[in-house]
């Protein structure tokens, strides 16, 4: 069983981390690029611009590896068949409590936007993705109406509670260019999640799947 999740999560978060860093240089990096520019120069935009792919590309694998040992040691902790669609389905919320419900309030910063404080930002998205968590959790295992009831009300609570905002709008990029990026980046996360969790569950079943772990305790 721990050698399935460890491999399952460790080869799902490589290939997901992968993906995402093509997305990244392919999307991401030259809208930053271009919004740097607008910040400090183009020089500045061109150095920093190599530097920050490689360590896009590191923190993309420890990334994908970490979010990939999760998702399988829930797998073996909750799902009796997984396959492609059982692991999709987990992958996508996975992106809709770490990504899409922070967003609402929270949408990703293009560089040189007014932004909140950093520690405001950073609190609220922690409550967020534990709602979202605690509220998806509660909608799906959670048999009681009233329960599920609940769970939409733990859903809300951040939204209804506000996210930081800045003192004004505005910032050198212009507000298309802040679009592209919050698209971008979104869209990209939405590919990470759905590569990581199909690719898990492909690989969860592949491994052995919970008839393994039967064989092994009989």
């Amino acid at each position: 069983m721990i050698q399935r999740t460890l491999l399952t999560g460790l080869l799902a978060g490589l290939a997901a981390g992968i993906v995402l860093t093509i997305l990244y240089l392919g999307r991401i990096q030259p809208l930053l690029v271009l919004a740097e520019m607008y910040e400090g120069g183009a020089d500045l935009a061109e150095h920093a611009s190599f530097v920050r792919a490689v360590e896009t590309f590191l923190f993309n694998l420890l990334a994908g590896a970490g979010y990939g040992l999760l998702l399988s040691a829930l797998f073996t902790l909750r799902a009796r068949d997984v396959g492609v669609v059982q692991g999709l389905l987990w992958g996508l919320a996975g992106f809709a409590a770490l990504t899409l419900a922070p967003a609402f309030g929270l949408p990703p910063e293009v560089p040189g936007n007014f932004a909140a404080p950093l520690q405001d930002r950073q609190i609220w998205y922690v409550m967020t993705v534990a709602s979202a968590v605690a509220g998806l959790a509660l909608l799906v295992f959670a048999p009681p109406p009233a329960l599920k009831i609940l769970g939409v009300a733990v859903l809300a609570l951040p939204h209804l509670i506000g996210a930081p905002q800045p003192e004004g709008l505005g910032g050198s990029p212009p507000p298309e260019l802040a679009a592209q990026f919050v698209a971008a980046s979104i869209g990209a996360m939405a590919v990470f999640w759905a590569v990581l969790g199909a690719t898990a569950g492909w690989l969860y079943d592949r491994l052995g799947g919970p008839a393994a772990d039967e064989a092994a305790v009989a």
